[in-house]
């Protein structure tokens, strides 16, 4: 049983006091929306406990599988990139002749976390970028279709690095853990994925009290500067407190969180766009209420990578 399932996790009062507050939240989340819903029936919700539910399954899976056992959260992970891989797939127009590419697509998210799970740092960072980048084109021209190439070959490779390269670098934090700190690299990845989720719900609801001025209306309506500044610092206020988790400083700490608000509110417009251009408000239902994965985790695209090389660049 011990071989497969972890629990050092428990002896551990930094990271088992994230994971009571993680559920703290979302607990009383529920309590005030069932309350606030019996005393004014008429208060609109619907999106707040939608947003509600599936933050209670993407906690509930992220935990499980970083905290119980490691090599479960790498597989975890790679299924997340594929996942999203395929809806990005889905929705967008690709040629008959594109599968075979698409394919070798498909086969590039387990070499890519196997690279994360050996912890070879220099074939990780360039497999995608660079590898993958020349051998798709290859695989697109040898089918002898010219007619669209240009835009197949630019949108395969840029799902492969928003949903692979991108997410594939949660599954490295974890490579990160030198001996004497087994479990820094779950800290870490804890500590990317709650405050990248803070931080869409502190945009979210600072928009809805105050916000007044539209940053992108033709792109997402409901981003405001008021939701926007309002996420960015409490964010990393949030971010400075949870230092504990990292390999950082306060200090430190607190310019990477701001960084992460900001890459993440970067994340969730630049996927707002993709959507309005192809005329889609989500981009599936494999999340009950919220829409597909890639709508809950559009941001994490963008600040899982912006995270591990701020810290790789500061502690390692």
């Amino acid at each position: 049983m011990d071989k497969y399932f972890h629990f050092d996790f428990l002896s551990d009062g930094e990271l088992m006091a994230v994971v009571y507050v993680i559920f703290g939240i979302l607990i009383f989340a529920s309590t005030l929306f069932f309350v606030v819903g019996k005393v004014r029936p008429k208060a609109n919700l619907v999106e707040l406990k939608s947003r509600t539910r599936s933050w209670w399954i993407m906690a509930s899976l992220v935990l499980t599988a970083v905290l119980i056992n490691t090599t479960l959260c790498y597989i975890a992970l790679a299924f997340l990139s594929f996942m999203a891989f395929r809806e990005l797939y889905s929705v967008l127009d690709f040629r008959e002749a594109d599968r075979r590419a698409v394919f070798w697509g498909y086969l590039a998210i387990p070499v890519q976390y196997y690279l994360a799970y050996i912890k070879w740092y220099g074939a990780f960072i360039i497999f995608i970028p660079v590898v993958m980048f020349l051998v798709l084109p290859l695989r697109m021209v040898l089918k002898g279709e010219t007619k669209g190439i240009i835009k197949s070959m630019s949108s395969l490779q840029w799902i492969l690095m928003l949903t692979v390269f991108g997410l594939s670098h949660m599954a490295y934090l974890l490579s990160l853990s030198p001996v004497e700190e087994p479990l820094l690299g779950k800290k870490m990845l804890l500590f990317l994925v709650f405050l990248t989720e803070i931080n869409d719900v502190m945009q979210f609801t600072w928009g809805k009290l105050l916000g007044k001025h539209k940053i992108v209306p033709k792109v997402s309506p409901n981003k405001t500067w008021e939701g926007f500044i309002g996420g960015i610092v409490s964010t990393t206020i949030i971010g400075y407190f949870l230092a504990f988790l990292t390999p950082l400083t306060s200090m430190q700490v607190a310019f990477v969180s701001f960084f992460l608000a900001c890459s993440g509110f970067i994340g969730d417009i630049v996927m707002s766009s993709v959507k309005r251009d192809i005329g889609i408000k989500d981009m599936g239902s494999s999340i009950p209420g919220h829409g597909g994965i890639l709508d809950r985790i559009d941001s994490l695209a963008y600040t899982a990578p912006v995270f591990f090389h701020l810290v790789y660049y500061m502690a390692f």
